[in-house]
């Protein structure tokens, strides 16, 4: 149960990424930066009116290319949306994040504001058919993501059954290997989109001064998720095999016929016809109290151990 517990804490981390600008810690939950600090755009691919004045002002800094395009000094991509900033003293300072929606993808031209300029001709063709993968994967990773989330909370409601009985901890495997089965899928797709956008994206605009990198800390925390719910379903599938359930075995009164009585064995001394006189042989002393040994007990009987029925 903890491990599952564990899982889906794991999972709601995940979700909190790009959720609050004030916070660094779910600043850092990202899968995807886009660094445009030092990007270096050919003025002449603005659509923006030239003239003696601008054309200055364009090729003396970056910073005015930045403004005219309209472009922070980093992106981060998240879960539900991104958040953008600039640079601070070293440091990362967001100042927006975009409203959360589901099945969300990162769309540079967009976000950029390039529709209309033509400097989203500076992406090559194979980047941006590489963008319409991105954001078709990007949906199915999100569905995968909401399945798992619900599968583990559903594990953890199904596993208090476990703990009665072995049909309940069946019914806890069953779920927990779905739950498993999309928290695998999800990280795994994750990982391997982002990388492989990482890698597009850096080859199409190298040549800008852009880079793209992934984030650490997310990553950690997705696969951590997947370990745990893996740890969780090996434990369920092993106590649904041995562990659950109460077992008649350590019943009293089980349908055996013991009910932890005592019954009677033979005495190893062999019988005599009459009460045996153990008043007899050398040394013999009676009890103070003057009661003869053999009429301590039933008469007629020397010698009578008991045994108990569960052995």
């Amino acid at each position: 149960m903890a491990l599952t517990i564990a899982s889906l804490i794991c999972l709601i981390i995940v979700a909190l990424g790009g959720t609050n600008k004030n916070s660094d810690t779910y600043n850092n939950l990202y899968f995807f930066r886009a660094n445009t600090t030092d990007i270096n755009v050919d003025p002449s691919d603005l659509n923006i009116p030239h003239n003696a004045l601008t054309d200055a002002l364009l090729n003396q800094t970056t910073d005015v290319v930045k403004d005219a395009v309209g472009v922070k000094d980093f992106y981060h991509v998240s879960l539900w949306n991104y958040c953008s900033g600039d640079f601070d003293n070293g440091t990362d300072k967001v100042t927006f994040c975009s409203p959360r929606r589901n099945e969300f993808w990162f769309n540079p031209v967009e976000v950029w504001g390039l529709n209309n300029t033509g400097v989203d001709q500076i992406f090559s063709k194979e980047l941006r058919h590489g963008l319409d993968v991105y954001k078709t994967t990007a949906k199915w990773m999100f569905v995968a993501y909401v399945v798992a989330l619900v599968a583990t909370i559903v594990e953890i409601l199904v596993g208090f059954f476990a703990l009665f009985s072995r049909w309940g901890s069946l019914a806890t495997t069953i779920v927990s290997t779905i739950s498993s089965l999309f928290v695998f899928v999800f990280a795994l797709t994750a990982t391997i989109l982002y990388a492989t956008l990482m890698g597009s994206f850096n080859d199409a605009v190298k040549k800008y001064n852009v880079h793209g990198s992934l984030g650490h800390d997310m990553y950690v925390v997705m696969w951590l998720a997947v370990a745990f719910s893996l740890g969780a379903g090996m434990f369920w599938l092993f106590s649904s095999c041995c562990c659950s359930g109460r077992s008649n075995r350590i019943k009293y009164g089980d349908n055996s016929g013991r009910n932890g009585s005592y019954e009677r064995v033979e005495s190893p001394y062999p019988r005599r016809d009459g009460p045996v006189n153990f008043q007899t042989g050398p040394g013999f002393q009676p009890p103070h109290h003057g009661v003869p040994l053999n009429q301590v007990g039933n008469k007629g009987t020397a010698y009578e151990p008991y045994r108990t029925t569960n052995v």
